[in-house]
């Protein structure tokens, strides 16, 4: 991909219609982490609760600290994943990672997490423990410590066992910058391992699979991979975890935030093939599947030896490879050059692959 250059793409003749989007009440698409979600956002929250720290648009938001150098990054997020177990994670694991890793995101050093619970009435004491257990082994194994917390109870039926919201806060040192505003033409795009394993993880605990795959969920916290690769490469612009709306949704939202156009080889993006199995039989497309334990780095090309050296040091690195470059040319576009010389668009998701996936 060294030297590769694209020409731009000019948009003729007809074009597939824009989905219709409900407006009159929230739908499980609004959920996705796509294109619905997006609207959701701009239309009810944006408009009414907007601020200079929301429009950021990234994972986590920087605040300044009055009287210091650097800043806090600040994250929120809710789990209903369903079911509550499933292979390599559960919701409490999920939980903890998720936040880190939000925070992580703007280079901070996560250090602290508030975690509400909505519990419902009839819930085993054996399953809060096992969630319990696996969060506080989680929040060891990131460095992180729960320093306020809430608890709900519902009556039965009126939840589904349980749902975890965290909070995470991490300080970012001075003069790092990072953020989805930030990738430039010329850089290129590194990803820490193969995509869709979460997704098809919990579709399998569902029973939806109809065989044993074996597959496991990457929910994985990714801050000590991250604090050695900016120790060492200061110079990163962007990092983003593809969760909800998996890969091509994350990429979409960088290139919209940079106005820049991101070139993948398809190639080059890995992907297991049990997953790639399951996908093709249930008419999945992996480049959208959530992830919760895989990072998206954009750097300049000078360094990224460097970045898939030091992230494959890492065990939640050990596959990294490159899979695309960044272009001025043909801003807010995500395209997938195939092996047959084709190009495909990558749009954001528009609906709803699998519903309570995180």
């Amino acid at each position: 991909m060294t030297g590769k250059t694209f020409e731009p793409i000019t948009m003729q003749g007809p074009v597939c219609p824009v989905p219709h989007h409900h407006t009159d009440t929230v739908v499980i698409g609004h959920g996705s982490g796509g294109t619905m979600t997006q609207d959701l956002i701009r239309n009810i929250f944006q408009s009414r609760l907007g601020n200079a720290y929301l429009e950021q648009g990234n994972d986590a938001a920087r605040i300044a600290i009055q009287g210091s150098a650097g800043e806090l990054a600040v994250s929120t997020d809710s789990h209903v994943v369903f079911p509550l177990f499933f292979p390599g994670g559960d919701i409490g694991r999920l939980a903890i990672c998720g936040t880190v890793n939000d925070v992580a995101m703007l280079g901070a050093k996560p250090a602290f997490l508030t975690a509400g619970f909505i519990l419902e009435e009839g819930l085993p004491m054996e399953t809060l423990t096992r969630v319990i257990e696996s969060m506080a082994a989680a929040c060891e194994e990131a460095g992180v410590q729960i320093v306020a917390g809430d608890t709900k109870v519902v009556e039965k039926g009126k939840a589904d066992g349980i749902f975890i919201n965290t909070a995470g806060f991490g300080l970012i040192p001075p003069g790092r910058d990072l953020g989805g505003q930030l990738a430039q033409p010329g850089d290129v795009v590194l990803i820490s391992g193969t995509l869709g394993d979460h997704g098809i993880a919990v579709l399998q605990a569902r029973g939806d699979l109809g065989f044993e795959s074996g597959i496991q969920s990457d929910a994985a916290p990714l801050n000590k991979m991250i604090a050695a690769l900016l120790e060492a490469i200061p110079r990163v612009h962007v990092l983003r975890d593809p969760t909800r709306g998996g890969l091509a949704t994350t990429l979409k939202e960088i290139a919209c935030q940079s106005q820049v156009s991101i070139h993948l080889e398809e190639e080059s993006i890995p992907i297991r093939p049990e997953v790639r199995t399951a996908c093709d039989m249930l008419g999945f497309d992996p480049l959208y599947l959530a992830n919760e334990g895989k990072l998206i780095v954009v750097l300049p090309e000078e360094n990224a030896n460097q970045a898939l050296e030091i992230l494959r040091q890492n065990p939640y690195g050990a596959m990294a490879t490159r899979i695309g470059s960044v272009s001025a040319a043909d801003p807010e576009q995500v395209l997938l050059h195939t092996p047959y010389g084709t190009t495909r668009i990558l749009d954001m998701l528009s609906g709803e692959i699998l519903p309570r996936i995180c």
